[in-house]
């Protein structure tokens, strides 16, 4: 008698152990989630990011590098950079489940990390309805459901009061969005920063099939830009030396009115409810 109640509390147990969901995740793959998550390693520090604001950090054991917003974020354990990611970091850490990003983390470390039993559950924002809804899986995968409502509700009435502001004005600046500077790297159509410069009611000088088009001075040139945005650190340059690029080119509209404009990539780089 006593071994059969063994066996069944021994199936019992091992049944909770197992149990999963099947789910789809943004880059169409099939993933095991299991039901009852309790370490998580993030794989990119936009990820590091929603897991905090869906105030589940308690279940963070490691992240990537540049993971440093919050500010409790730089404790964490790195596992490499979200393109260069150490596989025996996460291995070691034990995670019930990693959470990926489609553009940064490589495809084959993602089905080294799986060979090792561990699921990824993979992100692909490319716009801002799917950061909205990466919001909300993640909060249901992590059961935060609730604070994901929350988080979803103010990114939807911060979007709303945008498009009520620019709803009567006629004029569009010529916007150009500079990602890096050697070589210049501009935003195409399909990428969420296209999205903000539109919203915001400008005009994307660089619109076109390329998420992430290269330019040299010349083209820039033929855009004439009324604005120019440019991530802070791009290529690794003091907000001076990013602006100091520009000035040599006095013809540029955005020069002669000084509208360039050094922005913390952190803040607008990445797919948060920061945005």
């Amino acid at each position: 008698m006593r071994t059969i109640i063994f066996t069944i509390f021994f199936y019992c147990l091992c049944s909770q152990l197992t149990t999963a969901r099947e789910l789809v995740d943004q880059a169409g793959r099939t993933v095991d989630i299991p039901d009852r998550i309790d370490r998580i390693v993030s794989l990119a520090p936009s990820i590091t990011e929603i897991v905090y604001s869906l105030g589940s950090e308690q279940l963070l054991v490691g992240a990537t590098q540049y993971s440093n917003h919050p500010e409790a974020a730089k404790k964490l354990p790195r596992v490499g950079s979200y393109v260069r990611l150490d596989i025996e970091k996460i291995v070691a850490l034990k995670p019930d489940l990693c959470i990926g990003i489609r553009d940064g983390n490589p495809e084959h470390t993602v089905k080294k990390i799986e060979s090792f039993s561990i699921p990824v559950y993979v992100i692909d924002p490319r716009n801002l309805n799917d950061i909205i809804n990466v919001v909300e899986v993640l909060g249901d995968i992590l059961g935060a459901a609730q604070q994901s409502r929350h988080l979803v509700h103010e990114m939807r009435q911060r979007l709303s009061s945008v498009r009520e502001k620019i709803a009567t004005i006629s004029h569009r600046p010529r916007v150009f969005f500079q990602i890096d500077a050697a070589p210049i790297i501009t935003v195409g159509n399909d990428t969420f920063i296209h999205e903000l410069i539109t919203l915001a009611g400008g005009m994307n000088v660089a619109a076109g099939p390329e998420p992430y088009p290269r330019y040299n001075w010349e083209q820039v040139l033929v855009l004439q830009p009324d604005i120019a945005i440019v991530a802070s650190m791009a290529g690794g340059h003091t907000p001076e030396e990013l602006k100091s690029g520009w000035m040599q080119w006095p013809q540029i509209p955005a020069v002669q009115h000084n509208r360039i404009h050094v922005v913390d990539a952190n803040l607008i780089d990445r797919p948060t409810p920061r945005l």
